[in-house]
């Protein structure tokens, strides 16, 4: 039976950063328009981390009875291949934080917009479906597709809206970069395990482009997500600041561009993390105090 520590790290907590961002970047966007409502944005910060915990115990499930991770496969605990946990229980816990995500969801549908319902639908059906079913789209090279629409445009743009009740231009900017540096992790990740995604036919969008088009993938999203950032600056001229995480991107960069592999690989996921995080907060700041 598992222990509370590997339950927590089969979670993935280095990855939460794709849900902490882009409610805090899309809540800092509406302190900009004098529209921000705490109590919205907390239950939206809910609804992302239980979404993503949810993914990653599902992925966990999912990849575990396909096969598709092992035992000595290099990255973060798996629960379900490394026997620690049954598969029922990690698929239990993957549908028990959907249901907390639905749930604080439809407050916050019910004080909104009643369309907001199609989009949470959506959000769990690409949670599950990424490594779940029986066509995973995950296993097709559609994860990043999905990754930048739930984890940027969707997430910022609709916890915005939930608390303004529309959304300004520098919202749309704005979900951009944070989608892109959440591709960024996913890409890391892939690339990580594109030996063992091509020996078990789990078919990555790295995989599909190959290693060297898959580091010039993750630089390119690093680079852009700073670029499309600045571009939200008449909207506000402490935007800039965002520029001050740059040095956190040196690492997992060099890492990337250097050719580095497995275990090297997974130092620079959490590198990744910081620096989504930190670009994330000086975003939001800057984003508020227009």
């Amino acid at each position: 039976m598992a222990t509370v520590t590997q339950w927590v790290a089969g979670a993935r907590p280095r990855t939460l950063p794709n849900s902490i961002v882009p409610v805090a970047v899309g809540t800092g966007a509406a302190i900009g328009a004098g529209a921000a409502v705490w109590w919205k944005a907390l239950l939206a910060m809910v609804v992302a981390l239980a979404l993503q915990v949810g993914v990653n115990y599902a992925n966990d499930y999912s990849d575990g009875v396909r096969g598709t991770d092992t035992e000595d496969r290099v990255g973060p605990t798996r629960l379900t291949a490394a026997r620690l946990a049954a598969p029922r229980r990690v698929l239990a816990a993957a549908w028990a934080c959907f249901a907390v995500a639905a749930v604080a969801g439809l407050v916050l549908v019910a004080t909104s917009s009643w369309w907001l319902l199609l989009v949470g639908a959506a959000a769990i059906a690409a949670g599950w479906f990424y490594t779940g079913g029986r066509r995973p789209y995950g296993y097709r090279g559609l994860g990043e597709v999905s990754v930048f629409v739930f984890f940027g445009l969707v997430a910022v743009v609709g916890t915005t809206f939930v608390q303004a009740g529309w959304v300004p231009w520098q919202t749309w900017v704005a979900a951009v970069p944070v989608g892109l540096l959440s591709c960024s992790v996913l890409v890391i990740n892939n690339l990580r395990d594109i030996p063992t995604d091509s020996a078990t036919g789990k078919i990555t969008l790295a995989v599909r482009l190959g290693e060297p088009a898959a580091r010039r993938l993750y630089l390119g999203c690093v680079l852009a997500a700073f670029a499309v950032a600045l571009a939200t600056t008449p909207a506000s001229h402490w935007v800039p600041i965002v520029l001050l995480a740059a040095p956190l991107a040196g690492r997992p960069v060099r890492r990337v561009a250097g050719g580095q592999t497995g275990r090297e690989l997974v130092l620079g996921l959490g590198e990744t993390g910081k620096l989504q995080l930190a670009f994330g907060l000086l975003f939001t700041a800057g984003l508020a105090l227009g």
